[in-house]
């Protein structure tokens, strides 16, 4: 078990000031597998102080030595790789196969990315008799969500760091062991005190602490839309940046030219991985009418395969949910899916018959699912794909564009060029194109209660960056 008993803050393994703890379970087992301090307004004080006082001379530090630092942290989650995989694999419940490349590998590669990003970025340029710079915004509030914790713990502090600004991280309370390895990480590579601090607790105490500290110049949250509305409101009365990634409803277009077989499998893939606890999971899928009978048998048939298990002893496709709250708010849109007359072709809200332990819920796939209801309009986050039929394309855009959010999409097509038509008539940050492969360096944002600001490549730095201009007296001509 990792009992973990000290924050990290200016530096230092600190004891906290509360002697409160929290329970990290394993989400197939239901037992304890870590322990964590429940960080009070006083840690995070403190650790915003550090922050503060590290600021003017992180920032000052030259790009390429603010790279190398990052390189460092790359190589040092590498060599630990197979460690992280096996504690988020356990956190979360990605089946370890998976959990290597997509929990682990990725935020490797950001810290690659922006290691190399802070040495070649354009800080400086010319407009007219003004040079116009590029600087860091200062401390920075990294709060982050359990789905995809190291890899959102990167995107956030990676850019930052690269930007010149130092960081506060509040990882989430239920996957938040990964985020003390990487505290390691970064004390062996050597970061200066107070570029990088860490305060573990809950969102209500620890995180709204840190949101409405005044020296805190910007907040960057990831997770639900009630909790971003909340951090908005809070981080208000200072007048911060907000940056936020939030909830999606993502709807997955398939027109009446498409390869059928190849994009209703390709939707289910994307709807069911890391059992659905996804932000960006395709988890509406938008079919012609004519095609819905054929459409349906492929989905559930593709659903049956998906083989539910240990994340880290067994073969299985699909490990539980993060967490027993988790379970029971997918098993009751489950059955509020049923209660509003949807076909159940697949799945449903009971436990697996064979897995009596661990957050575990069949994957799921609804038919006939009518677009105003609550399972094609409410974010589920687990593994429940919702079928919508259509008459037409402009009907199909409408449909799609019909949730609050407007974080992702894909749109299957006979051919590239009429799926472009329609992925430019979507409100929403990203769309695939035929299958389209995710892009860990292009930006990742949303529209509408989505969210607000992007991550990833050097968007994502730009979110941490502020202009300033210098306007320099042209010299009369002669």
């Amino acid at each position: 078990m990792q009992n973990r008993d000290k924050l990290y803050i200016n530096g230092k393994w600190i004891t906290p000031s509360g002697r409160n703890t929290i329970d990290v379970i394993n989400s197939a087992t239901e037992e304890v597998m870590g322990r964590i301090p429940e960080g009070d307004d006083r840690d995070a004080n403190a650790a915003v102080a550090a922050a503060r006082a590290a600021f003017d001379s992180w920032s000052t530090t030259a790009p390429a030595e603010r790279g190398a630092y990052l390189q460092k942290i790359k190589d040092g989650l590498k060599a630990r790789s197979d460690e992280l995989a096996q504690t988020i694999a356990g956190e979360v419940g990605m089946p370890i196969k998976l959990a290597g490349p997509i929990q682990v590998g990725s935020p490797i590669a950001n810290f690659g990315y922006y290691a190399k990003l802070a040495t070649t970025f354009e800080w400086e340029q010319t407009a007219g008799n003004s040079r116009i710079l590029r600087e860091p915004v200062g401390v920075v509030v990294c709060i982050t969500p359990w789905n995809y914790p190291l890899h959102q713990i990167a995107a956030k502090v990676a850019a930052a760091m690269a930007a010149g600004c130092t960081v506060v991280l509040k990882p989430s309370e239920v996957a938040p062991l990964n985020a003390f390895i990487l505290a390691e990480v970064i004390d062996a590579a050597g970061v200066p005190a107070g570029v990088f601090n860490l305060v573990s607790g809950t969102g209500p105490v620890a995180g709204e602490a840190l949101v409405r500290h005044a020296d805190v110049d910007m907040v960057s949250f990831t997770g639900s839309t009630r909790a971003g509305k909340r951090i908005s409101e809070v981080a208000a009365a200072t007048v911060k940046r907000v940056a936020l990634e939030l909830g999606g409803k993502s709807a997955a277009i398939i027109l009446d030219d498409a390869d059928l077989a190849a994009a209703v499998k390709g939707t289910v893939n994307a709807c069911f991985l890391n059992s659905g606890q996804t932000c960006s999971a395709h988890t509406r899928m938008l079919v012609p009418e004519s095609r819905y009978e054929e459409a349906a048998k492929i989905a559930a048939d593709i659903a049956r395969t998906f083989t539910v298990g240990d994340p880290i002893s067994s073969g299985a496709k699909l490990g539980p949910l993060a967490s027993g709250a988790q379970r029971e708010r997918v098993r009751s849109y489950i059955s509020r899916g049923i209660e509003e007359g949807a076909e159940l072709l697949c799945g449903g809200p009971d436990a697996p018959a064979d897995l009596p332990r661990g957050y575990y819920v069949q994957p799921t796939v609804f038919g006939r699912v009518k677009p105003d209801s609550t399972i094609a309009q409410e974010e589920i986050f687990g593994p429940v794909l919702s079928i919508i039929t259509y008459r037409d394309e402009d009907e199909a855009v409408r449909i799609a564009n019909g949730t609050l959010y407007g974080l992702a999409g894909a749109v299957w097509a006979g051919s590239d060029e009429r799926a472009q038509q329609i992925a430019r008539r979507l409100r929403t940050g990203q769309v695939d194109i035929n299958g389209g492969a995710f892009n860990l360096f292009a930006p990742f944002g949303g529209y509408k209660q989505s969210g607000r600001g992007r991550e990833m490549g050097p968007w994502g730095m730009e979110e941490f960056l502020e202009y300033k201009s210098l306007q320099f007296k042209v010299p009369k001509s002669q």
